[in-house]
């Protein structure tokens, strides 16, 4: 519950005091000013108000701590003195200030020093204060300092596994955040780094990240974070069981999502968009390399802009272009590409089965994982191809990517169709992946038993593919169903989780 205090109630104050009273928040809100009449009006209108002077300090002194404190008189002077008592007061609190009627250039100063937001031009106050203290964004942010300022311990900021530049920068900067309220956090992963671009954004900006093993005890932390991703044993190994704190993610949940903190923008195009968002209202200072870690997010996630993109991203990019270290983000974007990548891509394009404007190829046994959607692009890029399916195998696993830019085909949901029941699948309409596993390989020592069952999954998975495109909106039920539910469950249930 958000507690807003306001001190002083002239014209301005008024105004924002029943705009505030109007909106169904769920918070409480207190007015102290040393007008009598203005104090018994508010009153009348059911509106928590006390009669005293807001300059003195005995007055606030034994006033809850408030989450966002309006300084909102009428006089220059009179909310400058006031700004001043009230930061004494509440340090911690988020502090938007009327400059009033006549400021000095001292008073500029002192207010720009003092108050994390000052609002000055008459033509949009109540509107500028009301953005700052009572927008769903502001609310948001204000609970996010509340969760993270009531964790006793360390956190585990994670990642899904195998994370691409969006997760690695949502976690760094949750990381910062979690720094400036005091608590101490580990950014988090597991699986491996291995795209080019993402390994040369984590070492170039020399990016604290902590690699988890699945058999590694969690008692380091005391609480946890998932970032984009919302479940805990869902596209990453924390146990299913885990209690989370805290999840911020840009992608349609598959399930129920249970955490303390849930914030969950599907709008958004990037999930380091919204950490932008909280960094920025909490007022800190962006560091250059988190600030460049977030804007290279931003710009894979949405494809440079073009896919999925959401004005807030538009506004995340140009509050973080100010910080960002353009030299080492042009070494990012254009990193060496290694034999074994491009290996793949050509194996891709030459098993590729075209239907129409549809590709799928399977490159076989994988070495690099992350060279799937590489090669998922590398077949978009081919005239008269739409959509692509690419996968491969590692161990036990299928590792499926999917890419599309045609405006009738849903990929997230064509995947979950076609594999939900016998894998692991999700993602957003022109990108998503999926993890299968294939456990019944390890039964097999033969090499040409291997690569028989091997050809027949590859059938398995293109031909269900193809059917969950033929017949979408709906489930995909076709005449691989049996063949396929029997090499995929012989081993149990899948537990893998979306990979684009």
């Amino acid at each position: 519950m958000v507690f807003r205090l306001v001190l002083g109630c002239g014209t301005v104050g008024r105004h924002v005091v029943e705009r505030l009273s109007e909106r169904d928040n769920d918070g409480r809100l207190l007015v102290i000013a040393d007008d009598e009449a203005a104090v018994e009006a508010l009153r009348d209108e059911s509106v928590p108000a006390r009669q005293g002077d807001p300059t003195d300090a005995s007055v606030i002194r034994n006033v809850d701590a408030p989450d966002v404190l309006f300084v909102g008189a009428d006089r220059s002077d009179v909310n400058r003195a006031i700004l001043e008592t009230a930061r004494a007061q509440f340090p911690r609190a988020s502090i938007v200030a009327y400059r009033g009627g006549n400021p000095s250039e001292n008073d500029r100063s002192l207010f720009d020093e003092l108050a994390d937001h000052v609002i000055d031009a008459a033509d949009s106050i109540v509107d500028g204060v009301l953005d700052q203290t009572a927008s769903p964004s502001a609310e948001t942010a204000i609970e996010l300092r509340q969760h993270l300022e009531s964790i006793d311990g360390r956190l585990a900021v994670v990642t899904h596994d195998n994370p691409d530049p969006d997760a690695i920068a949502s976690a760094v900067a949750l990381v910062d955040i979690a720094a400036a309220v005091g608590l101490e956090a580990d950014a988090c992963y597991f699986g491996d780094i291995s795209h080019q671009e993402n390994r040369a954004m984590v070492n170039l900006l020399d990016l604290d990240l902590r690699n988890l093993s699945p058999d590694e005890p969690l008692t380091d932390y005391d609480a946890f974070a998932l970032v984009d991703h919302s479940r805990p044993g869902v596209n990453d190994q924390l146990p299913e069981e885990l209690y989370v704190d805290i999840v911020i993610d840009h992608h349609p949940p598959r399930g129920p999502v249970s955490a303390s903190f849930v914030d969950l923008r599907e709008h958004a195009g990037a999930t380091s968009t919204v950490l932008t968002e909280y960094i920025d209202r909490f007022s800190l200072t962006f560091h250059p390399a988190t600030a460049t870690a977030l804007l290279y997010g931003i710009r894979i996630d949405t494809n440079d802009f073009m896919r999925e993109v959401a004005p807030a991203d538009f506004r995340a990019a140009s509050i973080l272009w100010p910080h960002v270290d353009t030299s080492l983000l042009e070494r990012i974007e254009q990193p060496t590409v290694d034999g074994e990548t491009l290996g793949t891509i050509a194996r891709a394009i030459q098993n590729r089965i075209r239907r129409d404007s549809i590709a799928v190829a399977s490159v076989g046994r994988l070495t690099d994982r992350d060279a799937l959607p590489q090669a998922a692009d590398q077949l978009l890029a081919m005239e008269g191809v739409e959509t692509t399916l690419v996968f491969g195998f590692e161990d036990e696993m299928a590792f499926l990517s999917a890419r599309s830019r045609a405006n009738d085909i849903d990929l997230g949901a064509t995947l979950r169709d076609a594999f939900d029941r016998i894998g692991s699948a999700g993602g957003h309409a022109d990108m998503a992946g999926a993890q299968l596993e294939i456990g019944i390989l390890g039964d097999v020592d033969d090499s040409d038993e291997v690569d028989s069952i091997v050809s027949v999954v590859e059938e398995v998975i293109t031909n269900r593919f193809f059917e969950a495109i033929d017949t979408r909106p709906g489930s995909s039920v076709g005449t691989y169903t049996r063949t396929s539910e029997w090499l995929f469950t012989q081993h149990g249930e899948t537990d893998g989780g979306e990979s684009a």
